[in-house]
């Protein structure tokens, strides 16, 4: 199969409209209809339920846009990967969110430059839900990520688990109790990561998010360590006792065979050992 027809499908099933899909394609919507077409005719399936009103994608049409999308995304990241391994200098990317590296990204960096296969480092600061996309397209080596995030094609090994606050206006009603409960926020356990996903996605960082909670908007829930790094007017902390604790995780492509990516893995994790050691003494 090639990569074009793929590309085809998945602007198709991500508008479920052919003429949106076509212009952001560059092309015609006809061409477009007969590629699917051919596509369709090749795998045996139905992709897609098309009327004069609607497009919707079948069962078999879901199931391949999952499936495109890690291949294409595959491809571009043999690309890449295969442009750097040419490069006359050898460095590792690290993704990490500005704010949500726990404390540990600069002890990380100093204790990897001094192991054998040690490379330089370059750290790729990103929003929210950036880092696993990154590491998927061959943008990046590694990434320190805030559970929950997607973890197609990605490993992962847990550092950190601080306990939860949520970050809620001064003003609100919830502002003058010592501490709050999930019940009183309004949550129930198995909804924690869909509001993780929404609250995080209300905002590119922290700043704004912030922002956005003292002129009243969402209430999120973050890892403690914020609210000794973050103070900020108009926003207070509650601890959230009931509430699963914030995992920092470091993460890659399960594909990498690369030693010094190894050694950067080890040493987030010997670090990470180490300050949860110091913080229990």
């Amino acid at each position: 199969m090639e990569s074009r027809p793929l590309r085809y499908f998945v602007a198709v099933a991500e508008e479920l409209n052919f003429a949106r899909a076509a212009e952001r394609l560059g092309i015609s919507p006809p061409p477009l209809s007969r590629a699917i077409r051919r596509l369709e005719t090749e795998m045996g399936v139905t992709l897609f339920e098309r009327d004069t009103h609607r497009v919707a994608l079948t069962p078999a049409g879901t199931v391949l846009l999952t499936e495109a999308r890690i291949a294409l995304d595959a491809l571009q990241a043999a690309e890449r990967r295969t442009q750097r391994a040419a490069a006359t200098e050898h460095k590792l990317i690290l993704a990490v969110k500005a704010d949500g590296d726990g404390g540990l990204l600069e002890p990380i960096l100093t204790r990897f430059a001094a192991e054998p296969e040690a490379v330089p480092v370059a750290v790729r600061l990103c929003g929210w839900h950036e880092q696993a996309d990154l590491l998927r397209r061959g943008e990046a080596d590694a990434a320190l990520v805030h559970e929950p995030f997607d973890r197609t094609g990605l490993d992962s090994e847990a550092l950190t688990a601080e306990p939860c606050v949520a970050a809620i206006a001064a003003g609100h009603p919830l502002a003058d109790q010592d501490h709050l409960t999930l019940a009183e926020l309004g949550l129930l356990p198995e909804e924690l990561p869909g509001f993780i996903h929404e609250t995080r996605a209300a905002a590119r960082d922290l700043a704004q998010l912030l922002t956005l909670v003292a002129l009243g908007g969402p209430t999120p829930l973050l890892p403690a360590s914020i609210a000794g790094r973050y103070p900020r007017p108009g926003v207070v902390y509650r601890p959230v006792p009931d509430a699963p604790p914030v995992v920092l995780s470091v993460a890659w492509p399960q594909q990498s065979r690369s030693t010094s990516t190894a050694a950067l893995v080890r040493t987030a994790i010997s670090v990470a050992e180490e300050f949860a050691r110091d913080s229990a003494a």
